[in-house]
């Protein structure tokens, strides 16, 4: 099984964009130490705490400044684009780090109503994702040459495409095009266990992928004792419970949580349940908790700390536990 790391360039408080990407940067670096199979970036807008907005330009960033792991998107919001303009900045990120990138597509805005409509400028009501992304896969296939429209680099380049989704929906549209499958478990996990069963039982083979391959989003924050852990969550979850009652803001240094209703902490608590976090001993048997019960094909760690050194800790502490349940990192 794979493990893989989720990263948004997180801007901490008191810290600038330019601090974010080059912690980004060195948290990439050790992943690729460690072995990990890849580096992905999120695309999300109007954000304080997210600096990865532009996020083929936060790849290209990551990808110059590694040697092999795979750098990707996890993902970008296509709702947001135009798939012509994809393929081209992807099939050029191809073109200068081949075999290396990797294309995951989202489905909703990564954004409020109004941002979004500043991204779109023109909205339309109608939900042309499906049609959108397989446009988008001829222009990266070697058939894009015939093709009256090309996209110029891109075609021929093939780029990995995968289906994001925290729903049933992408798991069917990924099970019918064949495309490997990402699950946002990490804030989302309420339909996991049906998405993963219905993107297994009607995946069909395809040019891209012969059997079906899915990625399970896990948060993850380990340090030496479960209490220093939980200290260095509540970061992560102060930030997503001020972001669910429109207060977002950067990422704030650990400390206690006692701004956060009993009401918003349960719903926190749940949204974030997918997880290991705690001492070396109680990740390990959270991971392997987690790898039974869903049997995922690869695992993407995702969880901001504050501190860029206990960040690297906590990395460093998932690859041990991975290696010790004898799980490929």
């Amino acid at each position: 099984m794979q493990l893989s790391v989720l990263d948004l360039c997180p801007i901490v408080e008191g810290g600038d964009a330019a601090r974010a990407f080059r912690e980004s940067v060195t948290l990439a670096q050790e992943a690729e130490r460690l072995g990990f199979q890849r580096f992905w970036l999120a695309e999300h807008h109007n954000m304080p705490g997210v600096a990865s907005a532009a996020t083929p330009l936060a790849i290209q960033h990551v990808a110059a400044n590694t040697q092999s792991i795979r750098v990707g998107a996890g993902g970008i919001m296509l709702p947001n684009h135009s798939p012509l303009v994809v393929a081209e900045q992807f099939g050029t990120l191809a073109s200068l780090y081949p075999g290396r990138i990797d294309l995951g597509l989202g489905r909703a805005p990564g954004t409020d109503m109004g941002t979004a409509r500043a991204l779109r400028r023109h909205m339309v009501s109608e939900d042309s994702f499906p049609q959108d992304v397989v446009e988008l896969l001829g222009y990266l296939s070697k058939e894009g040459a015939e093709a009256p429209v090309k996209a110029v680099p891109g075609m021929g380049t093939e780029v990995p495409v995968w289906i994001l989704g925290s729903s049933l929906f992408g798991a069917q549209l990924a099970a019918y095009l064949g495309l490997p499958y990402a699950f946002a478990s990490h804030f989302a996990p309420t339909h996991l266990e049906e998405a993963l069963e219905t993107y297994r039982a009607t995946f069909r083979p395809s040019r891209w992928l012969e059997a079906p391959h899915a990625m399970v989003a896990m948060g993850a924050c380990a340090a030496a004792t479960d209490a220093e852990a939980e200290h260095l969550r509540s970061s992560q979850i102060l930030s997503f419970a001020r972001l669910r009652t429109g207060q977002a803001g950067q990422l704030p240094p650990p400390g206690p949580l006692d701004e956060v209703s009993p009401m918003a902490m349960a719903g926190v608590r749940q949204a974030m349940s997918v997880s290991a976090v705690g001492s070396p001993a109680t990740v390990r048997r959270q991971l392997a908790e987690i790898v039974a019960r869903y049997q995922p094909d690869e695992l993407i760690l995702a969880g901001m700390i504050y501190d860029p050194e206990a960040r690297l800790a906590s990395l460093r502490i998932m690859a041990e536990a991975a290696e010790e349940l004898k799980l490929a990192a």
